[in-house]
């Protein structure tokens, strides 16, 4: 996969992000455009819950970026990376009233002066939903609310052929925005190094898929420069019904972003050759990516953003250890933590820890009767 040399160290990281800074030629190849603090901090923690303790190292994605963080930041770097190369001064994003996605997309659109919209549909009321909704908002250049997921495909559509704007889909989650993620698992490889730690799983929360099929592809391109002994075990922790988790559509979507990987490495003229202590040849194999996710149903609740009692056990356990977790996605996967068996363990804390801008009550106004409505703003 062409040879690496020796591992960059942390400024290069800090600058370029892993991916980069271990292939630096890839720049040419890969759109990149930095929003995040890299590397994200990988910390040891003792979580206690009902009289169990739980050592476990945390991958502090909630601190990713200034002005969000949270796992978003990573294919959004993406995919402004594109923007930026096709001239497109205008991001739309598509997601349920609460999405974490769409405030990060306008968030950091904002930040590089460009234009930011969203689609978005209902979903049950939470205090998060409802705190990300209002900035979200506040910031955006331009709303679209449709009323189920049924109808966003068809206002995405709408939108991407009435503006010169780039549509994503819920999460950015396609092939290329992957990549992003695979970029943190190599982080993550680099600093299990550095501790000489190993790990046999990742926990995380799987939504739209695409963080669980980056680290997926990530961890396969990691162990391929033996930077990992082993491929750890995927266990993504169910917060979206089948079909859109269903594995082996993660696995399938893993095989399509490898394979894009290696086309990228190609165009940077970055020849596959053996690496010491590994085989130099990220795998593209279905088989492969299948046996390593274990997507996890436990915690799904009664649906999409509807929190288990659990999961607020887990939110306020891990808030003892200054981590702040979302009852929608992150703190799902932290209660099924407790679940499972004694091994070495990296949770992948996903919900940003940045605090949000002020809002802005004269567009809160403006808002449809049916948003205002679920915010509960008295008419």
């Amino acid at each position: 996969m062409g040879n690496r040399g020796r591992s960059p160290d942390l400024e290069a990281i800090r600058e370029r992000g892993a991916l980069f800074a271990t292939w630096p030629r890839l720049a040419g190849a890969i759109p990149w455009r930095r929003l995040g603090n890299w590397p994200s901090p990988l910390e040891s923690h003792r979580v206690v819950s009902q009289g169990r303790g739980l050592e476990l190292l945390v991958k502090r994605e909630d601190l990713s970026a200034d002005g969000y963080g949270g796992n978003k930041v990573r294919p959004l770097e993406i995919v402004f990376g594109a923007m930026e190369s096709q001239g497109l001064g205008e991001l739309w994003s598509t997601g349920a009233y609460g999405s974490n996605h769409a405030l990060a997309a306008v968030i950091h659109a904002r930040r590089l002066g460009l234009q930011s919209g969203a689609v978005l549909w209902p979903q049950p009321w939470s205090a998060t939903a409802q705190e990300n909704l209002v900035v979200t908002a506040s910031l955006a250049d331009r709303l679209e609310f449709v009323g189920s997921v049924a109808h966003m495909v068809p206002k995405a559509l709408w939108v991407r052929r009435t503006r010169k704007a780039w549509v994503m889909p819920p999460g950015a989650a396609t092939p290329l925005g992957a990549l992003g993620h695979a970029g943190a698992a190599l982080e993550l490889a680099y600093q299990l190094n550095e501790r000489g730690a190993e790990v046999d799983t990742i926990v995380l929360p799987v939504g739209s898929t695409c963080t669980t099929v980056g680290l997926l592809v990530g961890t396969a391109l990691a162990h391929a420069i033996g930077l990992l002994p082993k491929m750890p075990r995927i266990a993504a922790v169910r917060v979206t019904p089948w079909p859109v988790t269903d594995a082996n559509r993660i696995a399938w979507m893993a095989v399509r972003s490898a394979w894009l990987l290696k086309q990228r490495f190609a165009m940077a003229g970055l020849e596959a050759v053996p690496m010491a202590g590994g085989t130099g040849e990220i795998t593209s194999d279905f088989r492969s990516f299948r046996r390593r996710i274990e997507v996890v149903g436990d915690e799904l609740g009664p649906g999409y953003g509807v929190p288990t009692v659990d999961a607020w056990r887990a939110l306020s356990d891990f808030l003892h250890c200054g981590i702040r977790l979302d009852t929608t996605y992150s703190a799902k996967a932290a209660a099924h933590l407790f679940k499972r068996r004694t091994e070495r363990v990296v949770f992948w804390s996903t919900k940003s820890n940045v605090l949000l801008p002020s809002v802005d009550p004269e567009r809160l106004a403006g808002l449809p009767r049916v948003v205002r409505s679920w915010l509960g703003f008295q008419e």
